[in-house]
């Protein structure tokens, strides 16, 4: 049994998850699916403090207080950014990392330093909420635009539980403590097929070559609209 953390991406809820874990839960594993700090259930907790620190702190607790070992941690998109820095704290906790079609950050580097105007386009649609930034909120956001989503049930379902993310989490750059014990890490990439050119050449060609890259021919959202293909792959992983 391997147990899974699957740690979704901005403006999200663990409910992103729900398709995918239930396929791992019926194989017999362990999965988790948190929700971060001010957002999807916990977007009434939101307040100015929360960054990308709290949110790699989200993870980091959950690892300890469930007393979770060899786990396989997976990040989808701004995830990404966050299950590194989890993983840099608490590399003893961690069997495999798997970037979601996620950002591949390395130390000093925010979400828009590796995504830039992909991300810095959304800020103009934002609002303030007392007195916190967000962006990607639901009622300016195209979820078939952002996130690859074209079915209209998907799309309504998404509408009804995307919360607004803090800018601040974007900005802030990512701090690393141990990168030795991360880097010792194995990676593992599944990606939207799309997104595979604007990656960087050569940790494509290396994660390829361990075979540790899966191409998905969909959407950003691809827990969502390919479930089954994302199950598939992190069986896959958790077997290497």
């Amino acid at each position: 049994m391997a147990t899974y953390v699957l740690v979704h991406g901005g403006g999200h809820g663990g409910w992103c998850y729900r398709r995918v874990a239930r396929r791992l839960q019926a194989a017999g594993h362990e999965v988790y699916t948190p929700t971060l700090s001010g957002l999807g259930e916990r977007s009434h907790q939101l307040h100015a403090g929360i960054d990308l620190a709290t949110h790699v702190q989200d993870v980091v607790s959950l690892l300890f207080h469930e007393d979770l070992r060899d786990v396989v941690l997976v990040g989808h998109s701004y995830g990404g950014m966050v299950i590194t820095g989890a993983a840099d704290r608490a590399a003893d906790r961690i069997g495999r990392l798997v970037f979601l079609d996620a950002a591949n950050p390395v130390n000093g580097q925010s979400l828009v330093d590796v995504s830039g105007p992909i991300i810095e386009a959304v800020r103009p649609f934002g609002k303030v909420v007392d007195g916190v930034e967000l962006v990607l909120v639901p009622e300016s956001s195209d979820v078939a635009l952002l996130y690859g989503v074209t079915d209209p049930a998907d799309q309504a379902w998404m509408a009804e539980r995307l919360t607004g993310h803090p800018w601040k989490c974007f900005e802030q750059r990512l701090e690393l403590r141990d990168e030795a014990a991360l880097w010792a890490i194995p990676q593992y990439h599944i990606c939207c097929a799309a997104t595979i050119p604007t990656r960087d050449p050569e940790m494509v060609d290396k994660a390829r070559a361990a075979g540790r890259l899966w191409s998905i021919d969909t959407g950003h959202d691809l827990m969502i609209t390919e479930p089954q293909a994302v199950a598939d792959a992190l069986l896959d992983v958790a077997a290497d």
